[in-house]
């Protein structure tokens, strides 16, 4: 069964977390995901609130930066969320926005290496390793956590690209898969990553659910124009994304909003609660073990859909 749980956008208030966290798992959700972007709220942190304040919730981290925080850091960092709730957390690690790598001083001349060695290096901490290592981004001096944790969680990687999917097949337990994570690009990404045994695989889906589907399509419209726009990858995987560009060339956000039902439930849970339904189980079919649903960032749009993520989860 794929396990269904919310997105907690970057732009929600910190203190919004426990009550969006109790009600998820007082409701029947499986999960709620912490997003972590600079320059806003802290992910470890605000997974600590989640995990204190919840019973069963698991609470996904996606994602960390490699590079910000130290790999001995980030073991801890780790380490200490899993004891607050064992068997709850979901731990991410990524290449961060490259951008905003630059703009700390802490920007890797190759992320992947970087990624490469931090992974690498947590896990081994985690597993209770003492670990000396001198890499190109990772030194550790006979480093060994004194409280490493009973049952190791996985450690996925949000990362996109063939190299990057590559890297996570190797040396992670699977991969956080950024919105619009679609069923193609799901099947796309495992391909990249070599199709591992036991490959864990999350996404974060955009969310959109209305009483009527055209509602929803006019609110979603803009935001998926400016992802054709971007070539986002995730879409570029779909079979008809080049008649999907072509419609919005010619026609704009009044073309997305005419285009067929189908390929709205292909992009994301958009429409209505069975349209959202029949997403998940694309996702399902396409070997997704944890849906995160990515509602609107503004929380007076967004919030409201915790109820539609709680239907989902119950079905």
């Amino acid at each position: 069964m794929t396990a269904i749980g919310m997105c907690f956008p970057r732009t929600y208030p910190a203190a919004l977390v426990t009550d969006v966290a109790r009600r998820l798992d007082q409701g029947g959700a499986d999960e709620l995901w912490i997003i972590e972007d600079c320059f806003f709220t802290a992910g470890p942190s605000l997974v600590s609130a989640a995990l204190t304040s919840t019973e069963r919730l698991t609470v996904g981290l996606g994602i960390v930066p490699g590079v910000v925080r130290t790999a001995a850091v980030t073991a801890m960092e780790f380490a200490t969320l899993e004891a607050l709730g064992p068997g709850r957390f979901l731990p991410g690690i990524g290449h961060g926005v490259q951008s905003w790598m630059g703009q700390m001083g802490v920007r890797p001349k190759s992320p992947l290496t970087a990624l490469e060695e931090v992974t690498t290096s947590v896990a081994r901490l985690l597993r209770g390793e003492e670990v000396s290592f001198e890499g190109k981004e990772v030194y550790l001096d006979k480093v060994k956590l004194d409280a490493p944790p009973a049952v190791v969680p996985p450690i996925l990687l949000g990362v996109q690209g063939p190299k990057s999917m590559a890297l996570a097949g190797r040396v992670a337990d699977g991969v956080v898969l950024a919105e619009p994570a679609t069923a193609a690009y799901v099947r796309q990404s495992v391909e990249y990553a070599g199709s591992p045994e036991g490959f864990v695989v999350a996404t974060f889906t955009a969310m959109c659910v209305r009483e009527d589907r055209k509602s929803a399509y006019e609110w979603t419209a803009p935001w998926l124009g400016w992802r054709i726009a971007d070539r986002a990858p995730q879409l570029t995987a779909l079979p008809f994304f080049d008649e999907l560009q072509k419609l919005y060339d010619a026609s704009g956000e009044a073309g997305l909003v005419g285009m067929p039902s189908e390929w709205w439930t292909a992009i994301g849970a958009i429409g209505t609660v069975e349209d959202a339904a029949a997403h998940i189980d694309g996702l399902e079919a396409a070997g997704v073990q944890h849906v995160g649903l990515f509602p609107d960032p503004e929380v007076e749009h967004g919030l409201p859909q915790l109820d539609y993520v709680l239907e989902l989860a119950r079905r």
